[in-house]
């Protein structure tokens, strides 16, 4: 005797949620529908009636869109397409989506947009040392930028560092104009775009000038102890072993770490990458922990999604 799925009906308090909820011409429920095909939904008043094999799944959904458009969200074609896929792996898209860390340059909140990225920056908020690994457009940099601003501007550390190996620093760089930070500059430069990011150029600069804020290549981290600071190490997968065990020994009281990497972009000579190994390596230290972020959290064109998960796929972590 087969069990009858049983519809499920979700109410929708006020036109305005139901007339964004459902989108243009009922775009939103067409895109629903699409990503459930076994279900059918009607929008009648203020309720939307739903059929079919995963019908409670497709309402819990639509309560948690409710959820986000009470709470002031925009829903759009990118935040439904994620609502989405955190519902099927059974989260939840209003305690992910409405995270906020702080608020950018232009006014506008910084918050997760995946449930790897909500897990990511709750492990930073958890943890001394935090790596965040994951493939280009998973947002590893920028919202570590983010969390290193809002420490510093919420008084928890007293300045902040930002550094990356400078791989090249041999040859090609030699090529450049001016002194060595000059040519430095290039390799230091997404640091600078994430900054600009987050806080206002002239913010951003006074931080700079008065040394609340240092960029530099990871070489110039040797022999220093790093106390009260919030320390992100990017491009970390091209660092070697040696550097890697010299900068996680700079770490001093009060501070607080973040290294972000991506282990199948490795441009250091000969593959020495101090990054690959590492979580074996370090597995069971308390309050360090490592953070995976994958395809499904790439928050670039959706087609750097479907091109890192091609990689994935023919390439898979071991």
């Amino acid at each position: 005797m087969t069990s009858v799925v049983q519809p499920y009906s979700v109410i929708v308090p006020g036109a305005h949620l139901m007339a964004a909820l459902v989108g243009q011409r009922d775009a939103h429920l067409r895109a629903i529908e699409a990503a459930f095909p076994e279900c059918t939904m009607v929008a009648r008043g203020n309720e939307i009636h739903i059929a079919g094999a995963q019908a409670e799944v497709v309402g819990r959904l639509c309560e948690e869109l409710v959820v986000l458009l009470q709470q002031g969200q925009h829903l759009d074609e990118a935040s439904l397409r994620r609502s989405i896929d955190m519902v099927r792996d059974n989260e939840r898209p209003s305690k992910v989506l409405t995270d906020d860390i702080m608020k950018g340059s232009k006014g506008r909140p910084v918050r997760p947009k995946t449930a790897g990225q909500k897990r990511y920056i709750d492990a930073i908020r958890e943890h001394v040392i935090t790596f965040g690994l994951g493939p280009a457009g998973t947002g590893k940099s920028w919202l570590a930028v983010a969390m290193a601003v809002h420490a510093l501007q919420s008084k928890q550390v007293q300045r902040i560092i930002l550094t990356r190996p400078a791989v090249e620093a041999g040859e090609r760089l030699g090529f450049l104009p001016g002194d060595l930070m000059a040519k430095i500059d290039p390799y230091l430069r997404p640091l600078y775009d994430a900054l600009y990011d987050m806080l206002e150029p002239e913010g951003a600069q006074k931080l700079l000038e008065r040394q609340a804020v240092e960029v530099a290549p990871l070489a110039f981290m040797r022999g220093r102890t790093l106390n009260n600071s919030f320390i992100i190490l990017d491009e970390a997968q091209n660092a070697t072993p040696e550097q890697m065990k010299m900068f996680l020994t700079r770490i001093g009281f009060g501070s607080k770490v973040v290294v972000t990497g991506d282990t199948t972009q490795v441009d250091v000579p000969d593959g020495r990458s101090g990054l690959i190994g590492l979580e074996k390596t370090l597995t069971g230290i308390e309050g360090l922990t490592f953070v995976h972020l994958g395809a499904g959290d790439v928050v670039r064109h959706r087609i750097v999604a479907d091109i890192v998960a091609a990689y994935e796929k023919a390439s898979p972590r071991a």
